[in-house]
């Protein structure tokens, strides 16, 4: 089993950054793909990044690439949601999400995909 516990969310103004967390515990050995959601108001889970464990490739939607940034402290079994420029619509609670499997293609937004999620963050961009 594996637990995940996202923090850093928090109220922060239009054109602003922030950066959320997820650590995870437990048997992180056979994690082989990390991704992040989100869930707005009334809307459904969204994915908005991606990151693959052997090799460290990252993957984004388009409604933030160039502004959101996942990496990883492997060291610390911790990923992280760099996001720049945030507007409005990002607000949503945020997830983290982690895959036994290696993901490709549009698996990486199927929730399906994922094994392991965490309880979110919240995440209010004030216009």
């Amino acid at each position: 089993q594996v637990q995940l516990v996202e923090s850093g969310g928090q109220l922060v103004q239009s054109g602003g950054s922030l950066r959320i967390s997820c650590a995870a515990s437990g048997r992180t050995f056979d994690i082989y793909s990390v991704g992040w959601f989100r869930q707005g108001p009334e809307k459904e889970r969204e994915f908005v990044a991606g990151f693959r464990q052997s090799g460290g490739g990252t993957y984004y939607p388009d409604s933030v690439k160039g502004r959101f940034t996942i990496s990883e402290d492997s060291g610390k079994d911790m990923w992280y949601l760099q996001m720049n420029n945030l507007k409005a619509e990002d607000t949503a609670i945020y997830y983290c999400a982690l895959s036994s499997s290696t993901l490709y293609g549009s698996f990486w937004s199927e929730t399906t995909s994922y094994d392991y999620w965490g309880q979110g963050t919240q995440v209010t961009v004030s216009s």
